[in-house]
């Protein structure tokens, strides 16, 4: 342990997820002997998400459900799990300099020293020494007494001395943006790379202050949907997308009795603009490529009025499940769902659709304000191989367009690999495809984002998520 702080950098590799599940030896357990605690299950989260790659949202959720906590505690908890993952690489560097080798120690360690850092450098409301109280606590309850002084010992030189942090300087480009705004050096070398360093910076550092969820009213169903929404106790505020609403502070909406009979759905806005990038029309052969859950095809099943055929494929056989208990719950009709790699060419479809959505497998990026865990999973390997199987599935699906029908790509991503050069090599090859205009019913402050080879919008410019969408014309 160090007697000052160090001008270092938040460990080696890739702190962010332990591949085997373990860092340095197995001294803790990953319950605690009472868990009805805000920190303890934070904690516990953390372990999910960063050791066994667990889904922030769906651990925090099983987490909560699974302990008596107040409204408070669960939203300091919620607060708290958030508030590390958007900021991990800014608190291990800050707790770098009062360490000697954090990857050394037990991730549940770790964790403890990020929840308490976060706590100390983000939480106004939190007082210092309670932060560092809890921690200790904290240390004791889940059995890994031994580490108590290190970690009372840790986070009072950071509370004391944090003043004394040599930061990052603007001048060092994608180690700046990592370290302050926490995500990997490679990810902040990429966007600099797309952006440039001013727009990457604003990228890097949006933050939400209110989440929040967006639903939308069932096509047909607008009026009562007005109505019923009037008498809830939910705090709302209108979306970007007409007709739909932003929904500030509710929880589990999705057993809301109104969601469950069909009233509404959960979609987010770039989402719904994807599937209005088709522009459907009654009686039309659609085609959603990738499509579970199963949002975007409601929408366009919805506006074709129970007509057509919307097919909805996905590779995974419990995936289409999801789609399946979509139609049953809004009680359509004109879908069809399946089990398909879209990969796999389908001769006796060519030709034969008026129009086909391939929301492609991505990297995701484009929601990492809202799932800042999204961020430390994505490789510059992996990333690679998403753009190859994006490239085969828009060489595949395309093949389904009838001439002069509509082919739509769309992606959660802001990686220009992954759009815009995506769709420029996929003209180039496809030179019976060329870019068409989005239609009006997408809103016209977002449709004039849109550049030669599709729409990219950004959070801190557009305040959606980061989606991507290219609406193609075959031609006749």
């Amino acid at each position: 342990m160090q007697n000052k702080p160090r001008n270092g950098r938040p460990g080696t590799g890739r702190p962010e997820f332990n591949k085997s599940g373990q860092a340095g030896r197995p001294y803790g357990k990953p319950e605690a002997r009472s868990n009805a605690n805000p920190r303890l299950v934070a904690v516990n989260v953390l372990n999910d998400v960063l050791q066994k790659e667990a889904y922030a949202a769906m651990s925090l959720d099983d987490r909560l459900s699974s302990v008596n906590l107040n409204q408070l505690d669960r939203r300091l908890c919620a607060s708290i799990v958030y508030r590390t993952l958007e900021n991990l690489y800014y608190l291990d560097f800050a707790l770098s300099g009062f360490l000697r080798d954090a990857d050394a120690l037990d991730m549940t360690v770790r964790n403890i020293l990020r929840t308490g850092a976060c706590q100390i450098l983000l939480h106004d409301r939190v007082p210092n020494s309670a932060a560092v109280n809890e921690a200790v606590k904290l240390t004791r309850a889940l059995r890994l007494d031994g580490f108590s002084g290190m970690v009372n010992a840790v986070l009072r030189r950071l509370a004391e001395r944090q003043a004394e942090i040599q930061w990052p300087d603007e001048s060092e480009g994608a180690r700046y943006l990592s370290v302050m705004y926490s995500m990997p050096e490679w990810l902040a070398q990429r966007l600099i790379d797309d952006y440039g360093p001013e727009e990457a910076r604003r990228i890097a550092a949006f933050r939400t202050e209110k989440h929040a969820i967006t639903i939308r009213p069932t096509f047909g169903r607008e009026a009562e949907f007005a109505q019923r929404i009037g008498k809830k106790v939910w705090e709302t505020a209108p979306a970007l997308v007409p007709g739909a609403l932003r929904v500030y502070g509710a929880m589990q909406i999705a057993r809301d009795s109104d969601y469950l009979g069909g009233l509404f759905s959960i979609q987010g806005e770039g989402s719904m603009v994807a599937a209005a990038a088709m522009d459907v029309k009654r009686g039309m052969n659609v085609l959603d490529c990738c499509a579970a859950p199963g949002g975007k095809t409601a929408y366009m099943a919805e506006r074709m009025d129970g007509t057509g055929r919307v097919y909805a494929w996905d590779l995974h056989s419990h995936r289409v499940e999801l789609i399946r208990a979509m139609t049953r719950r809004l009680h359509l009709e004109n879908v069809r769902m399946a089990a398909r790699d879209a990969v796999d060419f389908r001769e006796e479809l060519a030709d034969s659709m008026d129009a086909v959505l391939l929301d492609a497998p991505c990297s995701g990026l484009g929601v990492m304000d809202d799932k800042p865990d999204v961020k430390y999973r994505p490789t510059p390997e992996s990333v690679s191989e998403l753009c190859e199987t994006q490239k085969k599935l828009l060489d595949t699906c395309c093949r389904y367009v009838r001439k002069g029908g509509t082919l739509v790509y769309s992606t959660c991503s802001m990686l220009k690999d992954e759009n815009e050069r995506q769709i420029a090599r996929f003209l180039e090859a496809h030179p019976d495809f060329s870019m068409d205009a989005l239609p009006a019913s997408i809103p016209a402050a977002l449709r004039a984002q849109a550049g030669a080879c599709g729409l990219q919008l950004l959070p801190h410019r557009d305040n959606v998520e980061g989606f991507f969408v290219a609406r193609m014309k075959r031609e006749g």
